[in-house]
């Protein structure tokens, strides 16, 4: 039985991943959500848990189907894309008070999104493969392109510019989009459009849900290449962006009033870029980097960010 067990096949591996997915959805949706109601700190964050333990536990699953190198590779996917996905949470924040959705709502928006984001990261990836089996020198694209966002993510940070080159796209793409789709400025429940005056319109709640799949597209395009530079297994790839994903909702409503104060996590998340990008690279001057190192140096960098930061606020507070 257990001989037979280690050796399912890749698409029923892919089954019981969609198995998984499409359940945590319908209970998120019409078990844990029914209603529109503001989250608790106390619900949120155990809700937050069970996704890093279901993340953690898949993990295992692949670790043990697909042995102890590939296992590794998907928590280092994992722990990237899910620190990125920290990176979103200020966007995220921003676009809610810039259209001032009401916290109960903000969940059904989220949902979307990631149900989105979802479609929207297949797409990319499956792109992706397709450009990376065939032209295998994109890898070294993607490494240049990684080094260069980093180094300029890391110089944004430290002149202060990230934050409000965030709130510039956003509030660009805000105008274009009323530009051009007839919409409401008033929130009207849970609804994404509503008929008005015998037309139907948009309410803030769509248009929220517009820039957050938008943002989300522009963000893949950082994260998607740093994933296919640490493993080119799509499965790999791909159910570690969806899982980090998948937390990105409850990491919102834990985080959003947090995130200011992890000040040095942005800083960290450049050097993992620029570490990622490098690694292609280093072979040629003589230096291997394998999987277990690379898992090590990605958690190692950001732990320095998170805990730096904490210190920092920590000081802050007593002066």
């Amino acid at each position: 039985m257990l001989e037979a067990l280690s050796h399912l096949s890749t698409g029923v591996m892919w089954g019981i991943f969609g198995t998984i997915v499409c359940t945590i959805l319908f209970l998120d949706l019409f078990v844990f959500h029914k209603k529109s109601e503001t989250p608790t700190m106390k619900v949120t964050f155990k809700i937050c848990l069970s996704y890093v333990i279901i993340s953690l536990l898949f993990g295992l699953f692949v670790l043990y189907e697909k042995g102890m190198e590939t296992g590794m590779l998907f928590y280092t996917g994992y722990l990237v894309e899910f620190s990125l996905s920290m990176d979103n949470i200020f966007v995220i924040s921003l676009i809610f008070t810039s259209l001032k959705v009401p916290a109960m709502y903000q969940h059904r928006v989220l949902f979307w999104g990631v149900l989105g984001a979802v479609v929207m990261r297949a797409i990319m990836i499956l792109i992706g493969a397709q450009l990376v089996s065939r032209f295998h020198l994109v890898l070294y694209f993607f490494s240049a392109f990684l080094i260069y966002t980093g180094a300029k993510m890391l110089l944004e940070t430290m002149k202060g510019k990230d934050d409000e080159e965030a709130a510039e796209t956003e509030g660009k793409m805000l105008s274009f989009i009323k530009k051009y789709l007839p919409m409401t400025n008033k929130i009207h429940e849970e609804h994404f459009f509503i008929k008005q005056s015998g037309k139907w319109v948009a309410t803030p709640l769509f248009l929220a849900l517009v820039i957050i799949e938008t943002m989300d597209v522009i963000f893949a395009i950082d994260s998607i290449p740093a994933i296919f530079l640490i493993t080119q297994d799509v499965f790999v790839v791909y159910t570690s962006n969806i899982f980090a994903i998948l937390g990105l909702r409850s990491l919102y409503f834990l985080l959003a009033q947090a995130v200011s104060k992890f000040i040095y996590l942005k800083h960290a998340l450049s050097f993992v870029l620029i570490f990622i990008g490098s690694k292609i690279f280093l072979p040629y001057i003589g230096l291997k980097v394998t999987t277990s190192i690379s898992l090590i140096v990605t958690f190692g960098i950001l732990a320095l960010g998170i805990l730096f930061s904490l210190y920092q606020s920590k000081k802050g507070l007593k002066n």
